[in-house]
């Protein structure tokens, strides 16, 4: 019965549509993944590929290793050495190219560098530039007291309690220091496109998994379907059954396949790397590494399908229309996006499943829920809330297209 439910599924042309349109979804996305690893090379022309990543890991592990104060002071005479070359100096641009080229192995602690000094807010390219050497000692201080000065300045002194305050400072003081370095960029692009992924592979399954507990009643078999001797129970559970395979089935092949080309071609080296060696987990108060991070991408956005989808299932069984459940997914997804810009609702936009598919954001938000004295982020919450709400949801799912009145 399982097994019938899955097939019928896969029949209907609007399911073997959105299989396609998957297909090209993840062969746009791979491309674009892939394609975000870039490598300049001496005569300042562009490429990216797996020569490309090749070429770069190269130049980026001559770097490897413990960032300790040598390291920096390293970086930033080599920095200035190219600064002072003709390539920089010109205003041509693939001259210019050309010091980028040599920069690029660099590129990384140099983005760091300036993070560190600037203020909490800000980013500024150039600051290293201006960076003197008895000031590299500060590096990770910087960090630490850059947060400290922004958690107490006029934008943000009212934005949290005096225990997330602490709890914040807290968790940046328990990193790790001095931060071990290497190449990454195969991480790095597959956590910057894993939410694109995920979130297109929950739409379009949104499209088969709508019309499963809806059929019946468009075919007009739903008199047979719940006189039959199993339509009430084991047929109800067939259905559940086929809708939790399908999502876990296409979701973890997608996922997979993504990782395998992903980081076939970019590789896996920095997979203990702190996120902090990035620019974009600089700011983060998970401390916690790239092959961590990635980890919680993926069950996240595994757990984020479960519940979306399955809560379409719901909506199917409740409403009996696939047209009305297949806006749940589309609802949750965008809806938090048009009400990002209210500052008011940050807290609760943290909690919504929408981050579990965007995991790799979300550890680099600052949403913080306070109970008593006790202060914790929102994965922690999120990984927990969601799994809980899907348990609950099966047997309501159940109940509800079991006792389903015939007309």
């Amino acid at each position: 019965m399982l097994r019938y439910e899955v097939k019928k599924v896969f029949s209907r042309t609007g399911s073997k549509i959105a299989l396609l349109i998957l297909t090209a979804a993840f062969a746009l996305t791979v491309f674009l993944a892939v394609g975000s690893v870039e490598y300049v090379d001496e005569q300042g022309n562009s490429s990216s590929g797996i020569a490309a990543a090749r070429r770069l890991w190269e130049d980026k592990n001559k770097w490897a290793g413990e960032i300790n104060e040598d390291v920096l002071l390293n970086m930033l005479a080599k920095n200035r050495e190219i600064n002072a070359s003709a390539e920089y100096l010109s205003s041509d641009y693939m001259e210019n190219n050309k010091a980028y080229a040599r920069k690029q192995g660099f590129s990384d602690i140099r983005d760091m560098m300036n993070y560190a000094f600037t203020a909490f807010r800000e980013y500024d390219y150039y600051r290293v530039d201006s960076v003197t050497d008895e000031e590299v000692g500060s590096f990770y201080e910087r960090r630490i007291s850059n947060l400290a000065d922004w958690l107490e300045s006029d934008e943000a002194k009212d934005m949290y309690s005096e225990e997330e305050k602490k709890f914040l400072l807290a968790r940046y003081q328990a990193l790790k220091t001095p931060f071990y370095y290497e190449y990454a960029d195969g991480w790095k692009a597959f956590t910057e496109y894993a939410p694109t992924i995920i979130m297109l592979t929950v739409l379009i399954l949104g499209f088969p998994i709508s019309g499963l507990f809806a059929s019946e009643f468009q075919w007009k078999a739903d008199a047979v379907f719940f006189s039959a001797k199993l339509g009430r129970n084991k047929a109800v559970r067939a259905k559940i059954g086929a809708g939790i395979l399908i999502v876990t089935g296409i979701y973890w092949m997608v996922v997979f396949l993504y990782s395998a080309v992903v980081f076939g071609i970019l590789g896996t080296d920095g997979a203990d790397c702190a996120i902090q060696t990035g620019l974009g987990g600089w700011k983060s108060f998970y401390n916690i590494t790239y092959f961590e991070s990635y980890l919680l991408i993926i069950l996240g956005g595994y757990l984020g399908s479960l519940f979306m989808l399955t809560l379409v299932m719901l909506v199917s069984a409740k409403t009996h229309s696939a047209v009305i459940s297949v806006t749940v997914p589309f609802a949750l997804l965008f809806i938090p996006s048009f009400l990002s810009g209210i500052s008011v609702l940050s807290k609760v936009l943290g909690l919504l499943p929408d981050q579990l598919l965007q995991m790799g954001q979300a550890v680099c938000y600052f949403n913080l829920y306070q109970t008593g004295s006790a202060v914790t982020g929102a994965v922690p919450i999120i990984m927990t809330l969601y799994p809980v709400l899907f348990f609950v949801m099966l047997p309501v799912l159940y109940q509800v297209y079991r006792k389903t009145q015939i007309k």
